[in-house]
């Protein structure tokens, strides 16, 4: 294999060449990023700033012939707003620190490594890097106008549930919430199935997905293996199905919804994450302001948003407070 260290340079200038050439492919490498989260949940691209979605209600109903009978009840939707907030970064960087951090991965492309492979590994790592911050953000973000971290930019997925459960738009009168009691390895099982059936018949009769810390699910399989122990159905120790949902509720355990207060189930269609998609206003540029240094700038559209919250589609469990809290629910 080639060393190809002693003859490989980059220069700010070929960096810069490279910010505009692959502008839209750096772009989504943000979204990319959040891959684990995101093929769990809905992308809705091309969102600058306020989008209106929502979903329709209103009913028909086909009785006994009669023409004189009109149906007046109008069809209306409940809207509910994905915002997406532009945020920006100024990043200075030495070219040469990033690029002996990435080239063990790129060394095996040998002789053919050349300056512009370099350029792109280096923007698309830093880029990656401010994505993997957006995915570890994505259900505690809190918006801060005068903020200057990702988990301040926009509002995330529990923050948003917390907002309508103070409003009293999430609640159990409403059938959208459920209290659950604290979840540990010796209840996790009758836990999750009682929160479950909670849900509305609508939406158990729907494919859904129930967000849990990854805690919660270890407990799950602890409990779900030392209550039905080695059956001849029993064939692996992970399990992906919550039981007794009929094959309908998917366990997703995240990384990022650790110490989250709530757990969702919902389906793929209900969770939106917004992004600009390479709108006018997001831009990545290399510019040289220092002798050794360069910034690197970043802006960038990113927000996320029910579309509902009606208990046809929404279920969130959350613990009493005076439950004990463990397990990563509640705290």
């Amino acid at each position: 294999m080639a060393d190809t260290t002693g003859y490989v340079k980059i220069t700010d200038e070929q960096l810069a060449k490279s910010a505009v050439r692959y502008r839209k492919e750096l772009l989504m490498m943000p979204v990319l990023a959040l891959g684990t989260t995101l093929q769990h949940m809905t992308q809705r691209p091309g969102v600058r700033g306020k989008e209106v979605v929502g979903e329709l209600s209103g009913d028909i109903e086909l009785g006994p012939y009669d023409e004189g009978r009109e149906d007046t009840d109008g069809v209306s939707i409940n809207p509910r707003t994905l915002e997406t907030f532009l945020g920006s970064v100024v990043k200075k960087f030495s070219p040469n620190s990033v690029w002996q951090t990435i080239y063990g991965n790129l060394i095996t492309k040998g002789e053919a490594l050349k300056n512009l492979d370099i350029a792109r590994q280096v923007l698309a790592f830093l880029t990656a890097k401010m994505g993997g911050n957006l995915n570890a953000s994505i259900w505690n973000a809190k918006r801060n106008d005068s903020g200057t971290k990702t988990k301040e930019l926009f509002n995330g997925f529990d923050t948003i549930t917390k907002t309508e459960k103070d409003a009293a738009k999430i609640s159990t009168d409403l059938g959208n919430m459920f209290t659950i009691e604290a979840i540990s390895k010796d209840n996790a099982v009758d836990v999750l199935k009682a929160f479950y059936r909670a849900a509305d018949p609508v939406l158990r009769e729907t494919q859904t997905k129930l967000f849990i810390p990854q805690g919660v699910y270890d407990n799950y399989v602890d409990d779900y293996q030392a209550t039905v122990g080695h059956v001849p159905y029993n064939t692996s120790f992970e399990k992906t199905v919550l039981e007794g949902s009929n094959g309908r509720c998917e366990l997703v355990p995240l990384a990022n919804k650790a110490g989250s207060p709530f757990i969702h189930l919902t389906t793929k269609s209900n969770m939106l994450v917004g992004f600009g998609n390479g709108a006018d206003a997001e831009n990545i540029t290399v510019e040289k302001h220092h002798a050794f240094k360069l910034d690197y700038i970043a802006t960038m559209y990113f927000g996320t948003e029910f579309e509902s919250i009606s208990k046809e589609r929404l279920l969130v469990g959350t613990v009493d407070g005076s439950t004990p809290v463990v397990a990563g629910i509640g705290g």
